[in-house]
């Protein structure tokens, strides 16, 4: 091949990465079913994916350097994102994953919140502690009523405590950023807590008697919940020394549900004038392994420890396309949006491999958690229930 011809197809393979790039972020995004359930209605195309990560930093531009125009730096996902309206723009922070198996976090955003993601020029620069994140994901983003936006994040380091020749034990824990840009992260020290491992932990938007409260999931190790697990409720003084106080579950696991193995909070609650919606992920083991789902609760307008309405079941499971990926038969959602109008965002991500989204409005969502059936815990209850409406639909027609 002689250096003319290598010119040529460098140039040409340039323009078709370029034309194949802008082809994936201008793709208009459209209702995946007219009808829907009458809750939400899914959109076809995924939001964001590892496709969506700019060719800048996946590529190598300089021709000398190389030449073939190889991928250097490969991203494998984009999903698990924390959600905000930030300057008119629908903005996610996403949990980006390299091939290199780590993860970091990198916005997005959207004119109009269900097409068009783009990048930023650069992923987020998140300080490091004392002692260095190993790995970072799944940030929760809170615009709290003290002025700042607090991002809360896992944070992953490896066991120092783990046998010799383990090279997969991990201690997961909270850990804390803030901003007021978007730009510029300040760095908090991580989570203090006494009941285990902090994994999925989201800061209440408000004060609680003066205090910053905190949706917590305590389990024993990394992957095992051993005497943890569901969704705890505790306070913080200061959150320059974020010591978590008086720690309760208010929404624990239950046998033979979908959250029968473990449950966590995903974004921050949004405020209704019935009560606190809240979105959750219940996990359930299946033999094809872990299930997660979404489901959704509400809590008290003015006592947050204080659960009043639960429907039965999942509100969102994966389905098609969304069952496959790198850790498959998996929704995971810690990110949301409520527009003044009363639109509702749900961003979500499935197998943990891309981010999709589903559209609902305050008024269906509290009526869903509101008016559904609540579980009986058992199927002669579940057969009760449905005759129950037969025969409520049978009076009316």
């Amino acid at each position: 091949m002689n250096t003319k011809t290598i010119n040529t197809n460098f140039e040409k393979r340039k323009i078709e990465i370029k034309n194949e790039f802008q082809q994936l972020i201008e793709k208009k995004n459209e209702f995946q079913s007219a009808v829907g359930n009458g809750i939400f209605n899914r959109f076809k195309n995924p939001v964001l994916t590892g496709n969506h990560a700019p060719i800048e930093w996946r590529y190598d531009l300089n021709e000398a350097t190389n030449p073939f125009l190889m991928e250097r730096i490969g991203i494998n996902a984009a999903f698990n994102a924390g959600a905000m309206k930030w300057n008119d723009k629908y903005i996610l922070v996403a949990r980006v994953e390299g091939v290199d198996r780590k993860s970091f976090f990198a916005i997005a955003e959207s004119p109009n919140g269900v097409d068009n993601f783009q990048f930023w020029e650069k992923p987020c620069v998140i300080p490091q502690t004392e002692e260095p994140d190993t790995n970072v994901y799944d940030m929760r983003l809170t615009n709290h009523e003290d002025g700042w936006i607090y991002g809360v994040f896992c944070t992953e380091r490896k066991d120092p405590n783990a046998p010799k020749g383990d090279t997969s034990s991990a201690i997961a824990n909270a850990g804390i950023v803030r901003t007021k840009d978007l730009l510029n992260w300040e760095r908090l020290p991580d989570l203090i807590s006494n009941t285990g491992q902090q994994r999925n932990v989201v800061l209440h938007p408000e004060f609680v008697d003066g205090k910053y409260a905190l949706y917590t999931r305590p389990q024993d190790g990394f992957i095992d919940v051993g005497n943890g697990g569901g969704i705890g409720l505790g306070y913080i003084d200061n959150m320059q020394n974020p010591v978590v106080k008086d720690e309760q579950i208010i929404f624990g696991k239950q046998y033979h549900t979908i959250y029968e193995l473990k449950n966590g909070l995903g974004p921050a609650p949004i405020k209704t004038g019935k009560g606190w919606l809240h979105l959750a992920h219940g996990v359930r083991n299946t033999a094809a392994g872990l299930r997660y789902t979404l489901y959704m609760f509400m809590t008290d307008l003015n006592d947050i420890s204080k659960v009043t309405h639960v429907p039965a079941g999942h509100f969102m499971a994966p389905e098609g396309a969304e069952r496959v990926g790198d850790v498959s038969n998996v929704l995971f959602s810690n990110g949301w949006i409520a527009d003044d109008d009363g639109t509702v965002f749900i961003y979500y991500a499935s197998s943990d491999t891309r981010m999709h989204v589903a559209v609902s409005s305050i008024e269906k969502l509290v009526d869903y958690v509101m008016n559904s059936p609540e579980d009986t815990f058992i199927s002669a209850g579940s057969v009760n229930t449905i005759i129950e409406q037969v025969n409520k639909n049978k009076a009316i027609l």
